[in-house]
């Protein structure tokens, strides 16, 4: 996957703006241009600097294989005359006669940032570079970085935070008040909020500036808190705090990029895409209910690598404090072993509806029923529907834990029996001499990358055979892998070679990415949560390969091939790929599309898993006419329970 080495053709016009600018007000004072190039990459931006007039280059890059990279590119390009490529961490670089730098620099250039801005030690970075590597009053590009929050209600964002009580056939299963009443792990969610519709959240307060730091003086990483307050805009429940940033390459402020969602924009289609800089959402501590008109002040703190938000009943604008309010620690253990899209898997009500009616089809008061997933609720289900013993199979002493604290905050302590062991560790005597007639699953594993992954449920299912009635209810019944072709808006840049960036050609990164890909693994599928990456159907969605999981898994290989035709016109960038699960004859949940596509082929995917993504060394130009159509092959290898893919696009 590419990782964005080379930067959005938006980001690269403005940081070649700015860096004119700087090089400008230098020459202006009579000096000599020394430019340090922190973080270099593909040593773009110091081609840039040398383009723009300056006299000398320092590119420091601490990754062996970009620093040789970069080499190549700067030499490809006629300039390694002007640019010295240090193959160091900048904290490392020295200065003098016989240092890496023979003096210190007057301009700073950068791109140490993340969607959290300082995630990738960009203060301690600037902090050592103002002491040991640049001139005071030096020039830099960005010039100044300004982080920007608003106060909002969300059912949705909220529920990836905490679990919320659930309705079981008429009975409500509440969190655990641990669980409740958790600050949760403070580590940001960065997502990309253009696709959080306004409609699926409430601002409580204004668009407010939380704090700026000017990266031509010298750079503090010691922990800091910055408030703003506000009167409240409506009623309803603090919960969530969005978050982005944006840089002004100059003093003046006239040249910025920012990481605005789309629909802060005037015209949503004219912001630009990005995937290395997102937006940042962050969960309060706890949710707190706050009325029309309350002054409310919300305090941004953070150390040197993260930032951590809380809200106060009243405040004053700007402050500043020695010591920040403490950084959220999770002590339920809750969100240490559930992913924020677990917590939102397990908080979809229709989701929950689905697997409760299915349980209600299959458990009988006789029932003795073994749960097999990571952290599942469904043998709490199974229990409140009567079943007559419950088993679950945690392999996690934490998620064990947290299944226990569900448990006993619904009055429920020894409902259901968790074993800290494997499947195929399980024995007659762990399940009180009984045999399983009802193995239930959703299936989710936390080890699991991409949606076939979870297939271990067939796994886990074989090495239990011999503690099945004969009869026994599976459930899941059944796995299909389906799959469709697509156009995608964006996502494809990631995949997309840099060629020529700002006229300067870059060609030996696009060689050494290509290099990578090569290798057969990196062929592959790659996951992806396709509800952030808008992307049309070229093809009608189908099922291409199905796992029985009443019969226990195959010793040969399973394969299926066929062809699919384009039936719409577009660019086709790839394949995506997912699981649905056939609980029983009625019931099927999907962990990809959610419902049909579109006339037009809009897509809309699950949000809490992720799709598996196959791309084209080259993309496609459908017609539409069916004339062309994606040919697959598909391998399952039962000896290391993966699929083995491949694809052709070919016309007839």
């Amino acid at each position: 996957m590419y990782l964005n080495l080379c930067l959005s053709a938006l980001q690269n016009e403005k940081y070649f703006q700015g860096i004119r600018a700087a090089v400008s007000r230098v020459k202006a004072r009579g000096e000599k241009v020394i430019v340090l190039d922190i973080g270099t990459g593909t040593g773009l931006l110091s081609m840039m600097a040398v383009t723009a007039g300056a006299d000398y280059c320092y590119a420091v890059e601490v990754f062996k294989p970009m620093a040789d990279a970069a080499f190549r590119i700067v030499k490809k390009n006629g300039f390694s005359d002007k640019i010295k490529i240090i193959n160091k961490h900048s904290t490392e670089v020295t200065v003098g006669l016989d240092g890496d730098m023979q003096t210190r620099a007057n301009v700073l250039v950068t791109e140490l940032f993340d969607t959290e801005l300082i995630g990738e030690g960009a203060l301690p970075s600037y902090e050592h570079a103002h002491l040991n590597l640049v001139q005071e009053g030096c020039e830099a590009v960005p010039h100044r970085a300004t982080v920007y929050a608003q106060l909002v209600e969300s059912e949705q964002l909220w529920s990836w935070a905490q679990l919320q009580p659930m309705e079981v056939d008429g009975c409500k299963l509440l969190p655990p008040p641990a669980v409740s009443h958790c600050a949760g792990a403070h580590s940001v969610c960065d997502i990309q909020l253009s696709q959080v519709s306004p409609h699926r959240f409430t601002p409580l307060g204004p668009l407010c500036t939380m704090f700026s730091v000017d990266f031509s003086k010298p750079v503090s990483s010691a922990p800091q808190s910055h408030s703003s307050s506000f009167p409240a805009q409506s009623s309803g429940r603090a919960q969530v705090v969005l978050s982005w940033w944006d840089i002004d390459m100059d003093p003046s402020g006239s040249i910025v990029c920012s990481m605005a969602p789309s629909w802060t924009y005037p015209d949503p289609q004219s912001a630009p895409w990005r995937d290395h800089w997102m937006q940042s959402v962050y969960f309060l501590p706890v949710e707190r209910r706050v009325a029309e008109g309350e002054e409310l002040s919300l305090t941004v703190s953070h150390d040197d690598y993260s930032l951590w938000y809380s809200l106060q009943p009243d405040g004053q604008q700007g402050t500043l404090s020695e010591a920040p309010p403490c950084r959220p620690c999770c002590v339920c253990q809750a969100h240490l072993v559930w992913t924020r899209t677990r917590f939102g898997e397990l908080n979809d009500r229709q989701r929950t509806q689905s697997y409760v009616r299915a349980l209600r089809s299959v458990v009988k008061p006789d029932s003795v029923c073994v749960g097999v997933s990571d952290g599942s609720l469904l043998p709490v289900f199974a229990h409140m529907l009567g079943a007559k013993k419950v088993f679950s199979l945690e392999s996690s002493g934490m998620l064990k834990q947290v299944i226990e604290q569900v448990l006993n905050a619904n009055s429920m302590s020894g409902g259901v029996q968790i074993l800290g062991i494997r499947p195929d560790q399980l024995s007659s005597t762990d399940l009180a001499g009984e045999q399983i007639s009802v193995l239930i699953g959703e299936p989710y594993f936390s080890t699991s990358l991409l949606p076939w992954h979870s297939l271990y449920f067939w796994y886990c299912r074989t090495a239990l055979v011999r503690l099945l009635t004969p009869n026994a209810t599976i459930l899941p019944c059944s796995a299909t892998l389906c799959m469709v072709a697509v156009e995608f808006q964006d996502l494809w840049r990631i995949r997309a070679p840099c060629g020529t960036c700002e006229g300067f050609d870059v060609g030996p990164m696009d060689e050494m990415v290509q290099q990578s890909l090569d290798f057969r693994e990196s062929h592959e599928s790659e996951p992806q949560p396709l509800w952030e990456y808008p992307c049309r159907a070229l093809t009608q969605p189908r099922a291409v390969m199905t796992f029985d999981f009443l019969q226990c898994v195959p010793e040969q290989p399973i394969r299926c091939q066929g062809s699919l035709p384009f039936t719409r016109r577009g660019r086709c960038h790839g394949v995506a790929l997912w699981m649905e699960y056939q609980l029983n004859d009625d019931i099927k949940v999907s962990m990809g599309l959610t419902r049909p596509v579109s006339e037009e082929g809009a897509c809309e995917w699950s949000l809490h898993r992720k799709q598996g993504v196959y791309f084209f060394r080259s993309p496609w130009e459908s017609s539409g006419d069916g004339r062309a159509s994606v040919s697959y092959s598909f391998t399952f290898e039962p000896s290391i329970g993966d699929i083995k893919m491949d694809f052709t696009v070919a016309s007839q």
